[in-house]
């Protein structure tokens, strides 16, 4: 039980260090745009968790079509690559600052991260 409460503890570390990251590159350059990648991070799990949802795999088939849950996949990774393109780009065309940018795909990253390290440790195990 310790090392579960050691394991929120730290991730609720590290998601508050993102978040922080995000709302400073908007704070500090007065512009508030970087605020779209917080959007994305949160809405990239969803596409995986809905369409591994709806496969139903079954118990004995494993040779059972997988395109939904590569169709998940595929959104997730679309918006895990928007959320680090889309401060790049506003970069590019000069409506944030670099800085801001830099800060806000870090901060990004490390709430997808720790989305990612929550499902992986906390997930259940089904026994059969």
């Amino acid at each position: 039980m310790a090392a579960g409460l050691k394991t929120i503890i730290s991730l609720s570390f590290v998601l508050a260090i993102g978040f922080l990251l995000v709302i400073l590159s908007c704070a500090l350059f007065h512009q508030y745009l970087p605020l779209l990648v917080v959007a994305t991070y949160v809405l990239a799990p969803l596409p995986n968790w809905i369409c591994g949802r709806c496969a139903n795999p079954d118990d004995f088939v494993e040779s059972s079509g997988n395109a939904v849950v590569d169709f998940g996949r595929f959104c997730t990774g679309f918006l895990v690559l928007m959320g680090i393109a889309l401060p790049v780009l506003l970069a590019h065309s000069g409506i944030i600052l670099w800085y801001a940018a830099v800060m806000s795909i870090i901060g990004g990253v490390l709430i997808y991260g720790t989305i990612i390290a929550f499902g992986m440790f906390f997930e259940e195990e089904h026994e059969f």
